[in-house]
């Protein structure tokens, strides 16, 4: 179900703090009772690099709550997108999640994160790794025409415990392969694996007990992972941060940052932390 039409709901009484946009939403669209997606406009003077985050909050309070979240588009789009869940007593999206078409989102005014392709070294494949709402900072990354002139392909999994959830990076894959500007490469060099944990699908099972297991590269027909050319980037809960950070350090990958590039980066500070 997606919102368009002007809100009748004003959250304008408190004044804007200082170092902070105020943008209208532009949209809003409910996958399911727990997740949802929002557009809002952009500030001509926002700049940011594909995978980075950003603090949104609402104008309900004098001081205002912030919390991180993934920008879920590409950095040349007019609009800005995010992706969430719905926590029903959570200081941030018990509100957030009430919003329409009109209603007005705070956003502080630096990005920041280290999903970003400059923490990587040079590689051959690029895995990104994500549970939940994790994937929207790789709705971005995978719309980036830098990704695919870096990487000869890329391997976004999406793991959710029912069925309904994976729908947002299905969407997504299917916006990108048709997208304008990479679409051409994306239908031969981007793969989306979707899994579930409880509810059966094709593809049941924890993306780390995928990789121990071996079934991913099964399933793909594809070389397992190799620390030598291949680059990672992890966004999840986070359990899934640790297991599989620590999966990839048994095969030899180095953590990376933006100051020193190495072979994976994990992004800690993301919206399904919200309580």
């Amino acid at each position: 179900m997606e919102s368009r039409a002007p809100s009748t709901l004003s959250m304008t009484e408190f004044p804007v703090p200082k170092g902070v946009f105020a943008e209208a939403a532009v949209s809003v669209h409910h996958y399911t009772q727990k997740l949802f997606k929002f557009r809002m406009t952009r500030p001509r003077s926002f700049r940011f690099r594909s995978g980075e985050f950003v603090m949104i909050g609402l104008p309900n309070a004098a001081k205002p709550v912030f919390r991180a979240y993934s920008i879920a588009c590409p950095s040349w789009d007019e609009e800005l997108e995010f992706y969430s869940i719905k926590v029903p007593n959570g200081p941030l999206t018990q509100h957030l999640q009430k919003i329409k078409a009109g209603d007005m989102i705070l956003m502080r005014r630096k990005p920041t994160g280290t999903l970003v392709n400059d923490a990587l070294l040079p590689g051959r494949r690029l895995f990104l790794f994500s549970t939940g709402t994790g994937i929207a900072p790789f709705a971005s990354i995978i719309r980036d025409p830098e990704t695919y002139e870096k990487f000869e392909t890329v391997v976004l999994t999406h793991t959710c415990r029912e069925v309904a959830e994976l729908a947002y990076g299905q969407e997504l894959a299917a916006l990108t392969y048709d997208d304008p500007l990479v679409g051409e490469e994306a239908q031969d060099r981007l793969t989306l694996y979707s899994t579930t944990t409880r509810e059966a699908s094709a593809v049941t099972g924890r993306i780390t007990h995928l990789l121990n297991s071996g079934k991913i590269f099964e399933d793909l027909g594809i070389e397992p992972l190799d620390s030598t050319k291949d680059r990672c980037m992890i966004c999840g809960s986070m359990g899934m941060l640790h297991d599989t950070k620590s999966l990839l350090q048994d095969m030899c990958f180095n953590e990376g940052s933006n100051r020193d590039p190495a072979d994976f980066v994990i992004e800690r500070a993301f919206a399904e932390n919200d309580s």
